[in-house]
C-alpha cells in the first residue's frame, strides 16, 4: 500500500515537473512569436514608410515635371511670340527697303533734272528772266513770256522743294530701317537666349521623366504631344492674325453695322432651342443668334454630350464633347475668320479654329480627315458647314470637341477649371 502511494506521488511529481517544463517551453515559444510578430510589425511599418517615401518621391518627381512643363510652355510661347515678331520685322524691313529704293529712285531722277536745269542756265550765260521779258515784241508776247518765266521759276522751286522733301524722307526711311534691323537683331538674340533656356529645361525634365513609372511616362508623352500641338496651333494663329488683319477688320465692321441696325430697327426674336442633348433642333444650322445671349449656336447635331467641361473622373477637359456619328456636319458657331486648318495624327486631329468679332475663338477638333470645307483667311457665316465630325487625333470615339477661348488664347494641361487658362465655358455663349 505504502509503495503504491509512493508511486502515485512520484507520478504526480513527474507530471508536475513535465507540466512546468511544457509551460516554460510554451512561454518561451510565445515570447519568441511575440518577438517575431514585433519584428514583422516593424518590418511592415518600415515597408509602409518606404512605400510612402517612394510615393512621395514619385509625387515630388511628377511635381518637378509639371513645373518644368510650365516653364517649357512659357519659353515656347515666348519663342512663338518672337517668331511672329521676327516675321513681322522681316516684312517691315522688306517694305521699308522697297520704299527706300523707290524714294531714292525718285530723288535721283529729280536731282538729275535739277542738274540739267542748272547746266542749261549756265550755258545760257548772263541771260536773265528780265532779259526774256524785255525782249518781248508785243504785249501779247510779254504776257506769254511772263507766264513762261513764271512757270519755269515755279517748276524750279517745286523741283528743289521736292528734292529736299525726298532727302528728308530718305533719311527718315533709313533711320526707321536701321531701327527695325536693330530690333530684329535684338529679337533674334532674345530668341536664341530663350531657346537655350528651353533646352536646359527640357534636359532637366528628361532627367525627372526617366524616374517616373512606365504608366506615368506614357501619360507624360501624351501631355507633351498635346502641349506641343497646342503651341504650334497658337503660333499659326498669331501669324494668321497679322496676315488676315484686313478680314478681321471687315468682320468687325460687319458686326458693328449689324448691331447698329438691330438697335435702331427694334428687337425681334426667332425660334431656337437650347443646347441640351439630343438631335432635335439644337443643330448648328438652324439656331438664330438672336435667341442666344452670347450669339453662338450649337455647332453640330449630336446624340448626347459625352463631356461637358469635366470628365467623369472630375478632371478638367476645357471643352464640350458632342458625341455624333462620323460624317455629321459641323457648323460655324458664329460669323468669323478662319485662322487655321490642319490635320494632325495626334491631339486635335483634323481641326479648324475660327476668330470672331467679339475677340473669342472657337476650336473644332477630331474631324474626319479631308472633310474640311474652309480655308485660312476665309470669312465664314454662322451655321456654315466647316467640316464633318470624326474620330481623328487623340480620340476614343466619333465626336466633336468644341472649345471657346478668349485672348491670349493660351492652353495649360495643368488647368483644373475654366479661367486657369484662356478656355471659357462654351455654355455661357449659347
Amino acid at each position: 500500500m505504502k509503495n503504491k502511494i509512493l508511486k502515485i506521488l512520484g507520478g504526480l511529481v513527474v507530471a508536475i515537473l513535465i507540466s512546468q517544463y511544457n509551460v516554460a517551453v510554451f512561454a518561451n515559444e510565445v515570447t519568441d512569436l511575440q518577438n517575431k510578430q514585433s519584428d514583422n510589425e516593424e518590418k511592415i511599418n518600415e515597408a509602409k514608410e518606404q512605400k510612402e517615401q517612394v510615393t512621395q518621391e514619385k509625387s515630388d518627381t511628377q511635381k518637378q515635371v509639371d513645373e518644368l512643363n510650365n516653364q517649357i510652355s512659357s519659353y515656347e510661347s515666348e519663342i512663338g511670340d518672337l517668331d511672329v515678331k521676327i516675321t513681322n520685322l522681316n516684312t517691315q524691313i522688306q517694305d521699308a527697303e522697297n520704299t527706300l529704293n523707290q524714294k531714292q529712285e525718285n530723288y535721283d531722277k529729280q536731282q538729275k533734272l535739277l542738274e540739267e536745269r542748272l547746266v542749261a542756265t549756265y550755258e545760257a550765260g548772263e541771260t536773265s528772266y528780265l532779259d526774256v521779258l524785255l525782249s518781248s515784241d508785243s504785249i501779247t508776247d510779254l504776257i506769254s513770256n511772263y507766264y513762261l518765266v513764271s512757270e519755269i521759276a515755279n517748276h524750279d522751286l517745286e523741283l528743289m522743294d521736292n528734292i529736299k522733301k525726298e532727302q528728308k524722307e530718305i533719311e527718315e526711311s533709313k533711320a526707321t530701317l536701321e531701327t527695325s534691323k536693330q530690333d530684329l537683331a535684338n529679337s533674334k538674340a532674345e530668341k536664341e537666349s530663350k531657346s537655350q533656356e528651353l533646352q536646359v529645361a527640357r534636359t532637366e525634365k528628361s532627367k525627372y521623366v526617366s524616374q517616373l513609372s512606365a504608366e506615368e511616362q506614357d501619360l507624360q508623352e501624351e501631355i507633351d504631344q498635346l502641349t506641343k500641338d497646342n503651341q504650334q496651333i497658337l503660333n499659326d494663329i498669331k501669324i494668321a492674325q497679322q496676315k488676315y488683319q484686313k478680314q478681321l477688320e471687315e468682320l468687325k465692321n460687319k458686326a458693328n453695322s449689324s448691331n447698329n441696325s438691330s438697335s435702331s430697327g427694334g428687337s425681334s426674336s426667332s425660334g431656337g432651342s437650347s443646347s441640351s442633348g439630343g438631335s432635335s433642333s439644337s443643330s448648328g444650322g438652324s439656331n438664330s443668334s438672336a435667341s442666344n445671349p452670347g450669339g453662338f449656336i450649337v455647332p453640330i447635331n449630336y446624340n448626347y454630350i459625352s463631356c461637358n467641361g469635366y470628365y467623369s473622373s472630375g478632371k478638367f477637359h476645357g471643352a464640350i464633347d458632342y458625341a455624333a456619328s462620323s460624317g455629321t456636319p459641323v457648323y460655324a458657331a458664329a460669323d468669323g475668320v478662319v485662322m487655321t486648318v490642319k490635320s494632325m495624327t495626334t491631339s486635335y486631329g483634323t481641326h479648324v479654329v475660327i476668330q470672331h468679332a467679339n475677340g473669342l475663338q472657337t476650336w473644332y477638333a477630331h474631324g474626319t480627315p479631308g472633310s474640311v470645307t474652309v480655308t485660312p483667311g476665309q470669312i465664314v457665316s454662322q451655321g456654315q458647314v466647316i467640316m464633318k465630325s470624326g474620330n481623328s487625333g487623340n480620340s476614343q470615339g466619333p465626336h466633336l470637341h468644341f472649345e471657346v477661348r478668349k485672348s491670349p488664347y493660351n492652353y495649360s494641361y495643368s488647368a483644373t477649371k475654366y479661367g486657369d487658362d484662356s478656355r471659357v465655358n462654351p455654355n455661357a455663349y449659347f
